[in-house]
């Protein structure tokens, strides 16, 4: 064993969201300068001493790609949705990579980095696929979403209000297939982007072959996987809000600095945190907490630094 595979492992899932600062900073040279932002306060946690696998969400780039394939069907094919989260997380891996590694070459740190693309083995009786409901791509008016529901055989729905959309399942993942090159490459000393949006969805055939599905897996719910599978001690939730908070939105919202996981089930049984926000967040956490884990935090990117402890955000422990 090397003395890089005797550090403790720190997993730290950035947020799609968390890349895109807002309406008007949404471009690719945008999305680099947030992924910079983001890879200068990872660095001082590899200088602590700490092993580091990153992982990140692809929703809103997804998005994009979806909508080019759309405005352009007349002219080209469409890109296939497991086809598009293995573009975004070579092009999201990019651009953390790349920019860990200029930090690094700043920090006068030998830190060599890589990027892997990832698939995720899911169930497909999963009860996901009988009922999708997590929309992606473009918002759509009925009569055309109608018609790609008959054309397409897509499962299309109305999305709070904005417009309809494509509905796809969003099953539970199961196994990583890359997780024991994952894991040697943590071993041998390098920092490993991995599980970009969750993996790329892909099903187990009879004789053992790997077929892709069309289907969204949790970013959270992956990246916990790869936390348990590896042993991490940490599990960093990087998001959109400084901390978890009771009454999220309200006038007596209430920011968490720290939970138990008592706690945790406490609130999330009682309908605080939002399905299509924290509450996937907050389950990960539970999860990778009562498989071992020490200790998870959600923060924003800005929090982060070499002592964990003093992160300012949600710290949650079993």
């Amino acid at each position: 064993m090397t003395d890089s595979a005797t550090k403790p492992l720190v997993v730290i899932a950035i947020g799609g969201n968390s890349l895109i600062k807002d309406a008007e900073h949404m471009d690719v040279l945008d999305q680099y300068r947030t992924a910079g932002e983001t890879a200068h306060y990872i660095v001082p946690i590899v200088e602590e001493g700490y092993r580091v696998l990153v992982t990140h969400g692809n929703g809103p780039q997804v998005g994009f790609i979806l909508l080019r394939s759309e405005l352009a069907r007349d002219v080209i094919h469409e890109v296939p949705l497991a086809n598009c989260v293995a573009d975004t997380q070579g092009s999201i891996g990019l651009q953390i990579a790349q920019s860990l590694q200029n930090e690094f070459l700043h920090h006068g740190v030998d830190q060599p980095v890589i990027a892997v693309v990832t698939q995720c083995v899911v169930d497909e009786q999963d009860p996901s696929f009988l009922n999708p409901s997590k929309p992606i791509g473009p918002f759509m008016k009925e009569e055309e979403a109608r018609q790609r529901e008959r054309k397409d055989g897509w499962i299309i729905g109305e999305d709070a209000g904005r417009g309809w959309r494509r509905l796809v399942p969003s099953p539970k993942p199961l196994e990583i297939v890359e997780l024991d090159a994952i894991r040697t490459l943590l071993d041998s000393g390098m920092l490993v982007i991995a599980a970009g949006g969750g993996g790329i969805p892909v099903i187990y055939k009879p004789d053992g072959e790997l077929r892709p599905r069309p289907a969204v897996i949790d970013k959270d719910a992956a990246s916990c996987l790869l936390a348990c599978e590896l042993g991490a001690s940490h599990f960093i939730i990087s998001t959109d809000v400084d901390k978890v908070a009771l009454n999220f939105g309200k006038e007596n919202q209430v920011e968490i600095d720290r939970m138990t996981v008592a706690e945790c089930r406490k609130h999330l049984a009682a309908g605080h945190f939002a399905a299509g926000s924290m509450q996937p967040k907050i389950e990960s956490a539970l999860r990778f907490l009562e498989q071992g884990g020490e200790e998870v935090i959600i923060t924003q990117p800005q929090n982060l630094k070499a002592d964990l402890k003093s992160i300012y955000g949600t710290h949650i422990v079993p």
